[in-house]
Order: C-alpha cells, then structure tokens, then sequence
C-alpha cells in the first residue's frame, strides 16, 4: 500500500534537490574561490570620489510604492484588455459587458486616486 507513494516521495526529494543543490553548490564554490577580506582597494570610494555619507538603507517616500503599485495596477489592466478584445466574438454581448464593469470599477478607482492627490508628485 505504502508502495504506491513513492513516486510523490520520490517527486518531492528529487524537488528539494534540485533547489538546494544550486544554494549548495555556490557556497561551496564561494568558500573556494571567494575572498574573505577585502583589501583597502575595494573598500575605496567608486565612481563617485568621495567617501559615502549615508548608509544604503535608506528611507523611501511612501508615495513612490503607491505610484508603482498604480502602475503594476493599469499594467494588469492592459494585459487583461487584450485577449478580452481577440476573443470579443467568441464571448458575445455577455462579455462585452463584464468588462465594461471591469472598466467601470478600475475608472472609479482611477478618480478616487486622483482626487485624493496620489497621483501628484511634489
């Protein structure tokens, strides 16, 4: 009974292999070709000329992440306006008008956006 299992389990290891193998493998070669501490060279200031001033982390505008999740919002709406117009025959009027509905909703978002100044950037 168990027998027949083993496939998945065999699916499952075999899966876990072929994602740990890379992580694994490239450690590995890190730890033989990789160096370990830096020299006054690469720790020099670059490109820029002078040393930095701030670290890396630094804080973003809240507005910026709205503007690109905006922007992934409409970039899905496109990519949902296309096969809707290549199969406009095929799904009739019925279809027709659920994407107007769709078109409708998004537009009122859009408005809503706008009015409540997320999209000006000052």
């Amino acid at each position: 009974m168990l027998v027949e299992y083993y496939p998945i389990l065999l699916f499952i290891v075999v899966g876990l292999l072929v994602g740990a193998a890379p992580m694994v493998l490239s450690w590995i070669g890190s730890l033989i070709l990789g160096t370990h501490r830096p020299d006054d060279a690469k720790l020099s200031p670059y490109e820029c000329g002078f040393e930095a001033f701030d670290e890396a982390r630094m804080k973003f505008d809240v507005r910026y992440y709205l503007v690109a999740i905006l922007f992934i919002l409409f970039d899905l709406e496109i990519a949902f306006l296309f096969p809707w117009a290549v199969a406009l025959k095929e799904i009739g009027f019925a279809g027709f008008l659920a994407m107007m509905v769709f078109l409708a909703i998004l537009v009122v978002g859009f408005i809503y956006e706008w009015r409540k100044g997320a999209l000006d950037w000052e």
